[in-house]
């Protein structure tokens, strides 16, 4: 397969139909909303086998739906780049991380220092792709970086070394997260994203129960019908099925409202918690949230106003 062969992934059109606004308002609550699912699982199931149960059901979903719509295929070998960088950075790393770390801190927190993304793949472009930031991009970056120290300060100061590491550890997945971004946007797609999503997720999946077995062991789990019916959300639900809304809806919208979008999910996940979970929110983390959601719009926005967009995969 040559490079004429590669496939384009643009938006349509500038108009954003009030469908296309549902769908999208959707997607952002449930993958709100599943910060505090998780979080819950974890009182049952260890990180590890939760991130697997996740990815391999959201792996058998996505089979059964590209299998009935005459799509299930062969990933092309030009993608295999692709599909290891998503299957092992965005979706275990990320994944794996954010778990673990929401055993030493709460599910809100989790949320905002895992979508932090943006803030990264701006650092990322500058460090690495040599592009310089527009001076708007660089006050917002700014402004993310002083709201994760604002984040951090209580632990640092009262010297909690697993709520430390649990921030280093969302930091870490946030990271491996735009290194994905960077990458996407690189890559010439000869399949569609749809077509390898479901061998993405088997990959993360499989690794992910192999490190499961090897550092955890075979799982104890006491099953209910709240435990099955979280992990139903959290998988086919919140990854399967909103992974299909991402990819028909963002085809329509606006790359950078997409992704303004989806600064909803840490805001829904933090408020979340707090209904649920009874997690409290306290003024470093009023502070920290004001000024890193100001920081990422100010990243996700700037490029729009030059009718460009980092995030435009073309």
């Amino acid at each position: 397969m040559t490079a004429s062969n590669c496939i384009s992934i643009t938006y349509s059109d500038p108009t954003t139909s009030s469908r296309d606004l549902f769908k999208l308002g959707i997607m952002v609550l449930l993958w709100g909303l599943s910060w505090p699912a998780m979080k819950i699982c974890l009182h049952s199931i260890s990180p590890l086998w939760l991130a697997t149960l996740r990815f391999g059901s959201a792996a058998l979903c996505l089979f059964l739906f590209t299998g009935i719509r005459g799509e299930l295929k062969f990933p092309a070998r030009q993608d295999i780049p692709i599909i290891a960088s998503v299957s092992l950075l965005q979706m275990m790393a990320f994944t794996a991380l954010g778990l673990i770390a929401m055993t030493k801190i709460g599910a809100g927190q989790a949320a905002l220092l895992a979508y932090t993304t943006p803030l990264w793949v701006s650092l990322i472009t500058v460090v690495v792709l040599r592009r310089p930031l527009e001076r708007s991009q660089l006050y917002a970056v700014i402004a993310g970086l002083l709201g994760i120290v604002v984040v951090f300060s209580p632990s640092l100061f009262n010297g909690q070394l697993a709520a430390i590491i649990g921030d280093i550890m969302l930091l870490a997945a946030a990271l491996c997260w735009s290194i994905v971004i960077v990458h996407v946007k690189q890559h010439k797609w000869h399949s569609s994203p749809l077509m390898l999503a479901p061998w993405q997720m088997l990959l993360s999946a499989l690794p992910l129960m192999l490190i499961a077995l090897i550092t955890e062991g075979i799982p104890h789990i006491t099953w209910n019908t709240e435990l099955v019916s979280l992990l139903v959300f959290i998988g086919p639900l919140a990854t399967c099925f909103c992974f299909v809304i991402s990819l028909a809806v963002g085809r329509r919208i606006h790359p950078v409202s997409m992704s303004v979008a989806t600064l909803g999910v840490p805001v829904i996940g933090l408020f979340s918690s707090i209904l649920f979970l009874n997690e409290s929110i306290t003024l470093a983390i009023a502070v920290g949230v004001v000024l890193i959601l100001c920081s990422l719009v100010g990243i996700l926005i700037s490029p729009a106003k030059t009718g460009v967009s980092r995030y435009n995969f073309e």
